[in-house]
């Protein structure tokens, strides 16, 4: 789906997200591992907040979103702070960049909007293929507990000035896939306009991530429970991925070095 009608309305249900804090936090994640971030990708980019926050810090970052709709907000936002940004509309599991970078990061559980276990195999794939050797990828993805426990069968209310929003979810149990139904109503004069967007995410076990990753060839470095340094917990909401790519020896290949 393309997110269309969310794009619109994405940014004011997001206003408690701390874009600026979690894009400090994402940088402290790569020196804690030695990294620098280098040419930045920022994956299933959205509307461009956490880009712009890295961008305002000085990384050469640039986005990838498979909505349009949202792209064009974040170009908007982009030109409001005359910051000259790079986004491309892409699908994440169809990843084909111009060349290679040094640093993915993946935000605000993107990857669980793919349902399709076939669709994060292939974006792990893809990001192997596009990650510098000794470059790092690191994600975020909603835990099997919070779609259980949190978000499954649940409904939340968003009352804002403008817009009213009913946010109703149904739970699959045995995939641990939420299915989401948004309706909005927006004022318009003395009336409300009701539009509905629907879409799905779908949590995975960090043991299942794993074994995908290192089938790209790529190493899980860390876990850590989300915008913290801590182990995870069986009531972590969020996992955060630390992954890095082995560097390539001499020999051309990578793993460990030969005699």
């Amino acid at each position: 789906m393309s997110y269309s009608l969310f794009a619109s309305y994405y940014d004011r249900l997001t206003q408690n997200v701390p874009y600026s804090q979690q894009a400090q936090y994402l940088l402290d994640v790569l020196a804690r591992h030695g990294h620098q971030p280098g040419l930045t990708l920022d994956l299933a980019c959205g509307t461009g907040s956490l880009t712009l926050e890295l961008a305002r810090r000085g990384v050469d970052v640039y986005g990838v979103d498979a909505s349009m709709e949202m792209l064009s907000e974040a170009q908007q936002k982009a030109a409001e702070e005359n910051l000259q940004l790079l986004f491309l509309c892409q699908k994440m599991q169809s990843l084909d960049l111009f060349g290679t970078v040094d640093t993915v990061f993946c935000t605000l559980d993107s990857l669980n909007h793919l349902t399709r276990e076939k669709d994060v195999q292939q974006t792990f794939q893809k990001v192997s293929l596009f990650l510098n050797p000794g470059g790092y990828f690191v994600f975020d993805v909603n835990t099997e507990y919070k779609h259980r426990k949190i978000l499954g069968n649940q409904t939340f209310v968003y009352d804002m000035e403008d817009v009213y929003c009913v946010w109703q979810n149904t739970l699959e149990e045995k995939t641990c896939r939420v299915s989401i139904s948004l309706d909005f109503f927006e004022r318009q004069g003395r009336v409300y306009h009701r539009s509905t967007e629907n879409f799905s995410e779908r949590a995975y076990s960090a043991e299942k991530i794993g074994e995908w990753l290192e089938a790209a060839g790529l190493k899980a470095e860390a876990l850590y429970a989300a915008m913290t340094f801590d182990a995870p917990t069986p009531t972590t909401d969020r996992l955060v991925f630390v992954v890095k790519k082995p560097e390539v020896l001499e020999t051309g290949i990578t793993g460990e070095k030969g005699s």
